[in-house]
């Protein structure tokens, strides 16, 4: 698993074309710049690793456009040390973003798969959360809020309200919320019952799957 100046040329291009396209947060640019892309691809995409595209990465998942993932960081507005649920861990690239911009992370899979591979991936290129979940993201985590930040990672046809409830006062939920187009939206927490509410344009993201069982 190399990361070659070849990598690391083909990121600083990636946070130029960010850059362009509005991300100001230069943490998250340099945890773009930071993070080698290239490792949560399968090889017979690493021409594209740097592009800025979603990519397929099994089980019906991919790994979402970098634009994308920047985007949603930034409305996060992390401090150093503070808590973090992640719904949708995928390859596990938008859980090294937020492990570089200094969160505590959780992150729930719902793909056994895709949860087992990431499981092993991310510690053995030094990045470990602290837990990786097998389970349903729409009823979050219950044990360990309130969260400063929840991040939803594919489309959700309607908010949960467990991730609501589980923000802590003053928390944000970054969620993507529509069917086959999802408009982006921040939930920001200002009281018990009160949260302020910010939609971002449209993006598109594989839906959020709920255990039927």
């Amino acid at each position: 698993m190399k990361d070659t100046f070849k990598h690391q040329g083909l990121r600083k291009k990636l946070v130029a074309i960010l850059k362009e396209k509005g991300i100001t947060n230069e943490a998250v640019l340099n945890a773009i710049g930071k993070i080698p892309r290239h490792l949560f691809m399968d090889s017979g995409f690493l021409d594209h690793a740097y592009q800025d595209k979603a990519f397929p990465i099994g089980a019906d998942q991919t790994i979402s456009q970098p634009y994308t993932v920047a985007f949603q960081s930034e409305l996060l507005n992390l401090s150093e040390g503070q808590k973090v649920l992640e719904i949708g861990t995928g390859s596990g690239y938008q859980t090294a973003v937020l492990l570089e911009l200094g969160a505590k992370v959780w992150s729930i899979e719902r793909q056994q798969e895709l949860f087992k591979k990431t499981s092993k991936f991310l510690p053995k290129i030094g990045y470990r959360a602290k837990k990786l979940i097998f389970g349903d993201g729409y009823i979050g985590l219950e044990d360990e809020a309130p969260f400063d930040g929840i991040i939803v990672t594919a489309g959700a046809p309607f908010v949960p309200k467990p991730l609501l409830s589980q923000l802590a006062i003053g928390g944000r939920l970054v969620i993507p919320v529509g069917d086959d187009v999802q408009t982006m939206t921040l939930f920001i927490r200002k009281g018990p019952k009160n949260f302020e509410k910010h939609e971002f344009g449209e993006f598109r993201f594989v839906p959020l799957l709920e255990d039927k069982n």
